[in-house]
């Protein structure tokens, strides 16, 4: 009899400790996936492609340039421009070199490098009607794209800015001094310049928003441009 009551509390016992066990894994489970969930929620976005600390120190003297010409609602995508050129390194962080004296290293201070930028890049936007796109491939390819642009109808677009591209560095390869900065340019011959400059450009143009103050955020790219 005895026998029979202790086999039946060992039944017992080990109900009640399998019972146990599957509560303290099944609470050890939903605590692992509520920490994980909330670690998720928890954890900022990390942005791919922020402006550097030496970009945003430009901001100022951006803003002071753009200002003479009552255009501060392009600040961020001067800045965005900036961030492509170079990330604000070196002596001509605008690069802007080329358009002022027809070849590299003619400029070799930051101030007068932003201000020579801004400038030529704000007659590339008077030249292209305010076609924000088609100002910044010019800004890369000269003001020749626009030139081509008209002579075409057309305003900017990828597949415009590959032929310029094309029709230019066939023109000018035997000069050796152009080569491709791409693997996609390889592909369609179209080594002048960069064919994906506004796209390259675009990417930074978030981060820039995020710099500038409200009220000179006017010159924002739609997203059904991009």
């Amino acid at each position: 009899m005895k026998g029979k009551l202790w086999g039946k509390r060992m039944k017992r016992l080990m109900k009640a400790s399998i019972l146990l066990i599957g509560a303290i894994i099944t609470i050890g489970m939903v605590l692992f996936f509520v920490v994980i969930f909330a670690n998720e929620v928890g954890r900022e976005e990390v942005n791919p492609y922020p402006l550097t600390e030496d970009v945003i120190s430009y901001q100022p003297i951006v803003e002071k340039e753009l200002a003479k010409e009552a255009k501060e609602e392009y600040t961020a995508v001067v800045l965005a421009l900036m961030m492509q050129e170079s990330a604000g390194r070196g002596d001509d962080p605008m690069q802007a070199s080329e358009s002022a004296c027809g070849e590299v290293g003619c400029i070799d201070n930051p101030n007068q490098s932003i201000k020579h930028g801004v400038s030529y890049f704000l007659d590339t936007l008077e030249a292209a009607n305010g076609d924000l796109e088609l100002a910044l491939q010019s800004y890369n390819f000269g003001l020749g794209f626009i030139d081509y642009a008209v002579e075409k109808e057309m305003g900017y677009s990828q597949d415009l800015a590959i032929k310029f591209s094309q029709k230019k560095y066939d023109e000018l390869k035997n000069t050796g001094n152009y080569s491709c900065l791409r693997d996609e340019a390889e592909e369609y011959d179209a080594c002048y310049g960069d064919i994906y400059y506004v796209d390259a450009v675009y990417k930074y143009l978030p981060s820039a928003l995020e710099q500038t103050d409200e009220s000179v955020q006017v010159a924002q790219v739609s997203e059904s441009n991009k």
